[in-house]
């Protein structure tokens, strides 16, 4: 059996608290390897590698760390195949979504490549009589990352990338389902000249999660997972004196008016609803056709396409998905299913007993498709993460705005129309952190920020683009005087001001 490591300090350690969480394969249902669950000491070693490593790192001047940057761009590409393989084979997502996944954490890599411009501060000359004003932004620290099983690529790499180039150290916590290529990606990032203890891995479990959100020398936590545990990170992380950034789960829905290209609005909804097993957090799993005839149209060309999914090991160049990350999820997803045809919803495609022939023990679950859901349902209300897509009529625009608006998660929505004033209305008003327009998963670039609304996110900055640079660093303002002549008249007793 394979034993993963963690990586501290430049170097691969063996666990050494004797607690393993088992990495499976998902096509095959075979464990194929364990990943070390960190104690709390093994932890704190991560952290006193970090706090070794700040004082150095911290000084380089940012340009020199952009090269970094530029070189580990350089390897990740290098070494592409190689990491959407090792992703698949433990994920469960096909190659070509992989490649996707690493390609979207490139680009804050790429945007990282700038911190020198990002990294200005502002200056005021003449502020007062010989007085100066400047600010600069600078590092705070060891911060960390705790991130989830669904990117295990880009959601360490949006993290550590804008955290590491603004001369910050950063320890990272992957899921434990998936945890290789977060592991492969600090060699990398070592062989692209990192000193070392500037990225560090340590796999675990919630002792590691609470060790992080308690040691006192991590000064920022970033997060991304359910709002559960989001929730938890930030009430314990803030706690305890840290930036805290959280993530949370989503209920995506896309709006699909009356004027739309209806075989458009197909294809967008089965790629966003179904693409990576529905796993996630931008994914479209509310559809709202507005009016009764347009959902009856729009469920009539669903039927087919959802029946058709070609559901295969992730190695298929052909396949539409691959498995679930682990047989719990899948069985989480199908009590969801269940309990959508007890709360009354039809179940027009019902994916649950979907098997896969000589890959039987393998994670698979075919797509589900339901219509006439309703706010009411519990199946409505939480997040199922996986290949369901729910079907939710509106009478009509303000219905249709309001069902997003009113759900407790706020991560994304969509709306598809031709006509502009509705579409610019509906992104005006929409209570939700971001919205596409004819796009259907709204993921924005790297030199944009990602982040939702209500229970999506806890904290007030988001991820990534200059809000990544604003959360990772603090910013140092000084006010300046250099004296003429003879000693000043005593002014102390009085504030200064500007007259």
């Amino acid at each position: 059996m394979k034993e993963l490591p963690h990586f501290v300090a430049g170097h691969k350690i063996q666990g050494a608290s004797g607690r393993f969480g088992d990495v499976f394969n998902p096509a095959t249902g075979e464990v194929q390897a364990r990943a070390p669950l960190a104690s709390r000491a093994e932890m704190r070693n991560a952290v006193e590698a970090a706090l070794k490593a700040f004082p150095e790192w911290s000084a380089i001047n940012p340009q020199r760390r952009a090269r970094v940057m530029f070189n580990f761009k350089a390897l990740v590409e290098k070494n592409m195949d190689e990491l959407a393989q090792m992703l698949s084979s433990e994920h469960g997502k096909v190659v070509a979504d992989s490649r996707g996944d690493i390609q979207r954490g490139l680009e804050v890599i790429e945007f990282a490549c700038g911190i020198p411009h990002l990294l200005k501060g502002d200056y005021t000359e003449g502020a007062g009589p010989g007085i100066d004003i400047y600010s600069m932004r600078q590092p705070l620290g060891v911060v960390a990352g705790i991130t989830p099983f669904n990117f295990p690529a880009m959601i360490p790499m949006w993290m550590f990338g804008v955290a590491i180039a603004c001369g910050n150290t950063f320890i990272c916590k992957p899921s434990e389902k998936d945890p290789s290529v977060p592991l492969r990606l600090a060699e990398l990032f070592m062989e692209a000249g990192a000193p070392a203890g500037v990225l560090n891995v340590v796999n675990g479990d919630k002792e590691a999660v609470d060790a992080i959100l308690e040691d006192p020398d991590i000064q920022a936590v970033s997060f991304v997972g359910s709002s559960v545990i989001a929730e938890y990170v930030y009430s314990r992380g803030t706690a305890h004196g840290k930036r805290v950034q959280a993530m949370g789960g989503a209920k995506n829905h896309a709006i699909i008016m009356p004027d739309a290209d209806l075989d458009q609005v197909t294809n967008e909804l089965i790629g966003a609803g179904y693409g990576s097993a529905g796993e996630r957090c931008m994914a479209i799993s509310v559809a709202v056709p507005v009016t009764d005839r347009l959902a009856d149209a729009l469920v009539q060309k669903l039927k087919p396409r959802v029946e058709s999914l070609k559901v295969a090991p992730p190695t298929d160049p052909e396949a539409d998905y691959g498995p679930m990350v682990t047989a719990a999820h899948r069985d989480k997803v199908a009590s969801y299913i269940d309990m959508g045809v007890r709360e009354g919803a039809e179940l027009v495609v019902d994916g649950r007993n979907f098997r896969l022939q000589g890959y039987e023990k393998g994670f698979y679950m075919g797509g589900s498709l339901f219509d006439r859901v309703t706010p009411s349902m519990k199946s409505y209300q939480d997040e199922i993460f996986g290949p369901v897509l729910q079907v939710a009529r509106a009478k009509d625009f303000d219905e249709a705005i309001a069902l997003p608006s009113k759900h407790q998660y706020g991560n994304g929505v969509a709306i598809f129309t031709r006509d502009g004033d509705a579409a610019r209305e509906f992104a005006a008003r929409v209570k939700v952190g971001m919205v596409g327009i004819n796009i259907p998963i709204p993921v924005p670039l790297a030199y944009h920020t990602f982040g939702g609304w209500k229970r999506s996110a806890f904290g007030d900055v988001n991820q990534h683009g200059t809000e990544g640079v604003r959360f990772f660093t603090r910013i140092k303002t000084v006010t300046q005087r250099w004296p003429k002549g003879g000693v000043r008249e005593n002014s102390s007793f009085v504030i200064p001001t500007m007259k």
